[in-house]
C-alpha cells in the first residue's frame, strides 16, 4: 500500500505507470515481414502461414455459407438466450447513438449541411486462442449493423480442424455478417489493408489482438491510402475508487476479472480507508486461489498497486491521472462524483455495477481506450463506423453577401485563383 500524500511527483508519476509495453524489434520486424508476404503472395501466404500457426490446411479462406446455416442447433439453450440478450442490448444502446444531420443557413442565401453516412467497408478482427469471444463479435458487428455498414467482413483463426467457434457463427448471424474468412494474426491484419484475390481490402479495422496483431494494425495504418484504425491499444486495466462502506469482496473480485486478461494487466485500488484497502487485500488472496485461470492472474496482480489517499477528492484526481480503461466507483452516493471524473473509458457506477456488465451484456461497447488514452480517446460507438461531411449550396444572393469577406480573405493570403472564383461570378451577367 502507498500512501499518496507522502509521495513526491516523480514517485506519483512512477506508482502509476504501466506494465511496460514491448518495444521490441524483433516483432515489428517479424509482423512487417508478415504484412510484405501477404502483399507479395496473397490467398498463398495466407494459407501458408495459418498453417504454420494455427497448424489448419484450408482448402479455401472463406467460411462456407451453407456450413453457417446448420450451426445454431449446436449452441447450448442458455448460451443462445444469453448472446441474444446481449445482442438486444448493444443493438438498443447503438441505436440511440444515431447521428441527426443539421441544416444551417449561417447568412441569407448560405446553406450548410453535416451529413452522415456509414462506411462501405470495414474489417472486424476476432482472436482465437483459449475461447470464443462471441461478446467482441457482438460489440464490433452490432454496431456495424446500426451503423448501416453495408460491408461487413470478419476475420477470425480456425482451429486445427478448420472451424471456428459455434457461439462466433451464431453472433456473426445475428449481426448480419455473413462474409467469415479463416485467417487470423498479423496476416489477417494484412489481408484487411490489403486485399487479397479472396479478401477485398477494408476503409477500417477494428478488434483486440494479440502483440502481433496490435503491431499489425499499427504498421498498416501507416500505408498511403491505408485504412484507418478504431483506437491505440495496450494491456487490459481497471481502476476502482472505494470508500470505508464498500464491499471488499466486491472490489477484489472486480481487481481479478481484469487481472485474469493477461499477464500484463493491471488492477489498481485507489482509497481513503487504509482498512478498506487491508480487506481487500486479503480477500485478492483468497479469491485468487479459486480461479481457473490464477497463474495469470498471478502474475498480473504483480502490477496491482494499492493508494491510500486523504480524500475521495484526492482519489478522484489520481484516478483523472492515471485515465483508466475501466473505473469503478464503490462509493456511497456514487453518481454524485460524476462531476468529478473527466478521463475514463468507461465508468460503472456504484457495487451492482461490475466491470463485467461491460464487457458482456449491458450494452455500453467494451473496445475501449487503454494505457492511458482515455485522455484523449474515447470508447467504441456507432460514430466510430461512420463519417461525417459537410454540404454547402450558396444563391446568387448568397456569394453577393459573403463574396467580399471570401475575396479578401484570399488576397491576405496570396490565392489569385481562389479570389477569381468569386470575382467571376459576382461579375457574370448569369443570374439565378
Amino acid at each position: 500500500m502507498e500512501i499518496w500524500a507522502n509521495l513526491h511527483s516523480e514517485q506519483h508519476a512512477k506508482l502509476l505507470s504501466r506494465p511496460a509495453l514491448s518495444d521490441n524489434r524483433a516483432l515489428s520486424d517479424t509482423v512487417a515481414d508478415i504484412i510484405q508476404q501477404v502483399a507479395d503472395k496473397g490467398d498463398h501466404a495466407l494459407k501458408e502461414l495459418t498453417a504454420r500457426f494455427d497448424g489448419a490446411t484450408l482448402e479455401t479462406l472463406r467460411f462456407a455459407q451453407n456450413e453457417q446455416d446448420t450451426f445454431a442447433s449446436a449452441l447450448k439453450p442458455e448460451v443462445k438466450w444469453a448472446i441474444d440478450q446481449a445482442y438486444a442490448n448493444i443493438h438498443a444502446f447503438h441505436a440511440a447513438q444515431y447521428p441527426e444531420d443539421i441544416e444551417v443557413e449561417t447568412t441569407l442565401g448560405v446553406i450548410c449541411e453535416l451529413k452522415h453516412a456509414p462506411l462501405a467497408s470495414v474489417g472486424l478482427y476476432i482472436p482465437g486462442g483459449t475461447a470464443p469471444l462471441p461478446s467482441t463479435v457482438l460489440m464490433l458487428g452490432a454496431t456495424a449493423q446500426v451503423a448501416g455498414c453495408p460491408r461487413k467482413v470478419l476475420c477470425t483463426p480456425p482451429n486445427k480442424d478448420g472451424e471456428i467457434a459455434v457461439e462466433i457463427r451464431y453472433a456473426a448471424s445475428l449481426c448480419g455478417i455473413d462474409e467469415i474468412y479463416l485467417v487470423g494474426g498479423a496476416q489477417a491484419i494484412a489481408a484487411l489493408a490489403l486485399g487479397t484475390e479472396s479478401i477485398a481490402k477494408v476503409d477500417k479495422i477494428f478488434g483486440p489482438g494479440n502483440s502481433f496483431v496490435t503491431e499489425a494494425k499499427q504498421q498498416v495504418s501507416r500505408i498511403p491510402a491505408g485504412p484507418a484504425i478504431d483506437m491505440p491499444a495496450g494491456p487490459s486495466e481497471v481502476l476502482v475508487i472505494a470508500d470505508k462502506n464498500a464491499s471488499p469482496v466486491f472490489v477484489a473480485a472486480d481487481l481479478l476479472s481484469q487481472a485474469e486478461h493477461g499477464a500484463d494487466s493491471q488492477a489498481v485500488l485507489v482509497s481513503d480507508s487504509e482498512t478498506l484497502i487491508k480487506a481487500v487485500k486479503q480477500q485478492v488472496t483468497e479469491q485468487l486461489a479459486t480461479l481457473s485461470r490464477k497463474d495469470i492472474a498471478e502474475q498480473a496482480v504483480q502490477h496491482s498497486r494499492y493508494i491510500l489517499t486523504d480524500s475521495l477528492d484526492e482519489a478522484f484526481e489520481v484516478s483523472n491521472r492515471y485515465a483508466p480503461e475501466h473505473l469503478i466507483v464503490q462509493i456511497d452516493n456514487a453518481r454524485d462524483s460524476l462531476g468529478k471524473l473527466t478521463n475514463a473509458g468507461s465508468i460503472f457506477v456504484g457495487k451492482w455495477s461490475p466491470e463485467s456488465a461491460g464487457d458482456y451484456a449491458s450494452g455500453t461497447n467494451h473496445v475501449l481506450p487503454t494505457y492511458g488514452y482515455a485522455r484523449n480517446y474515447s470508447s467504441l460507438g456507432l460514430a466510430d463506423f461512420m463519417r461525417r461531411f459537410t454540404v454547402q449550396e450558396l444563391s446568387h444572393q448568397g456569394l453577393q453577401n459573403i463574396g467580399n469577406a471570401i475575396m479578401d480573405l484570399a488576397d491576405a493570403e496570396g490565392l489569385d485563383a481562389h479570389r477569381q472564383a468569386v470575382a467571376l461570378r459576382l461579375n457574370s451577367e448569369i443570374q439565378e
